[in-house]
């Protein structure tokens, strides 16, 4: 997880996953891994059969990625790469739509600047996607492009949405 989020602190890891009781990996389907904790209410209790929070996941071989439930419940400490849409966006996204590069470099769009020789976030980078004036993310999502590609050429998917507000994995407070 650290590997693939350079922005999360060991501290802030040892909050989100603490060492016990260990994190569980469950296979959902052929493409889509879970990692789940107690819930931290029950986490005091020994009872190996209670739910399972989903804290993260792993969609085919992309990027292990929070779920919006964890960034919701750790924003604004959690430091996860982050881009914003332009408020056009917002019924799209919550649909399950796809980012257009547009989307991203109209006026209320963010992304993380280039900087020189160094791009902001590379093709297949994971990002948490917030929308223009709105306080809480709303979805998740791998970049299709480069930060600089979606600058330059302003076509196409540029962000590819793996989790949104209302579908299934939202949905799943816990899994027993």
């Amino acid at each position: 997880i650290l590997k693939s989020h350079p922005n999360i602190d060991e501290e802030l890891l040892d909050l989100l996953l603490p060492k016990k009781p260990p994190l569980m990996q469950y296979k959902v389907g052929p493409h889509l891994m879970l990692y789940c904790r107690l819930p931290q209410s029950q986490e005091e209790d020994d009872d190996v059969s209670a739910g399972h929070e989903p804290v993260f996941f792993q969609s085919r071989d992309g990027p292990v990625l929070p779920t919006l439930r964890l960034v919701h419940k750790y924003y604004p400490d959690f430091k996860f790469t982050r881009v914003t849409v332009d408020k056009g966006a917002i019924p799209f996204v919550i649909g399950g739509a796809n980012i257009m590069c547009p989307g991203l470099t109209n006026p209320g769009g963010n992304m993380p600047e280039d900087d020189g020789d160094k791009v902001g976030l590379e093709k297949g980078d994971g990002v948490v996607i917030f929308a223009e004036g709105k306080e809480h993310a709303l979805a998740i999502g791998t970049m299709k492009m480069s930060s600089a590609a979606i600058r330059s050429k302003n076509k196409g998917i540029g962000i590819e949405v793996v989790h949104f507000l209302g579908d299934g994995l939202y949905q799943t407070k816990e899994i027993s």
